[in-house]
């Protein structure tokens, strides 16, 4: 059973750095802001199902755990959600959520390198947060987690029904090009589907076990995940595909 674990963590690991070398690559070829806090979070995604991987075939130690804990459970989500919220409210919102996250991320690894054990770390099970650790690093992940998760389901939600109803899925002043609205907002709603997918590993702890849990809702999450962002990126790439067909005929 344990190399079940290991082998959907290893699978969760491998999805969420070829996600991220999908968005690095986006944002390499057109520096939009949205696609670099992205791979910023699919790093961490990256980073998060590594520490699990190895704890889960390794066994765990503080080391592994804080890792886990800090790019896993408190960064990765927040991250996440800045990307939403670039494309919702715009570059003028989207800053100042990332100049926040940036003092997060500062905070969160400070308190995740100094706060002290209240338990021993070993062997290959999954340690729980509250047994480890003390208040700090519980309300940070409570927040990492909870907050920006509902603001990417909500966001692709209503982004979706926006583009449904053929209107831009953009607030205030932000403005948005919708090619392929039909397929984007499919995107979208896959794309929610995956965060609600994420958040629900605590609903199947026990009945899985807490490693299995979290190793199964990882890689499907992530696995739905970048299938939204695919089925919406494959929509404005389709579109470009059909100009330039007509533009050369």
């Amino acid at each position: 059973m344990n190399r079940l674990d290991q082998a959907l963590a290893a699978g969760a690991t491998a999805v969420a750095l070829a996600f991220a070398l999908a968005t690095w690559d986006r944002w390499l070829r057109r520096r939009r802001p949205h696609e670099l806090v992205w791979t910023v979070s699919l790093v961490l995604f990256c980073v998060g199902a590594g520490a699990l991987w190895w704890g889960t075939a390794r066994g765990w130690s503080s080391a592994s755990f804080r890792l886990f804990y800090l790019a896993g459970a408190i960064l990765n989500v927040p991250w996440l959600g800045a990307g939403t919220v670039y494309l919702l409210a715009g570059p003028t919102w989207g800053n100042r959520v990332r100049s926040w996250l940036l003092v997060l991320s500062g905070l969160a690894t400070g308190v995740m390198l100094t706060s002290p054990l209240r338990a021993s770390i070993s062997g290959p099970e999954l340690p729980e947060g509250k047994v480890v650790f003390g208040v700090w690093p519980r309300v940070l992940a409570a927040v990492g987690s909870a907050v920006p998760a509902t603001v990417i389901f909500v966001g692709a939600l209503w982004s979706a029904w926006r583009v449904w109803r053929g209107r831009p899925p953009a607030l205030g002043s932000a403005t948005r090009t919708v090619r392929l609205p039909k397929r984007l907002a499919l995107g979208n709603v896959v794309i929610a589907v995956g965060t609600l997918v994420l958040s629900v590993s605590g609903t199947f702890a026990g009945r899985l076990g807490k490693d299995r849990a979290f190793a199964v809702t990882l890689l499907v999450g992530i696995s739905v995940l970048f299938a939204g962002f695919l089925i919406a990126s494959t929509a404005s790439a389709t579109q470009r595909v059909r100009a330039v067909r007509a533009a050369t005929a």
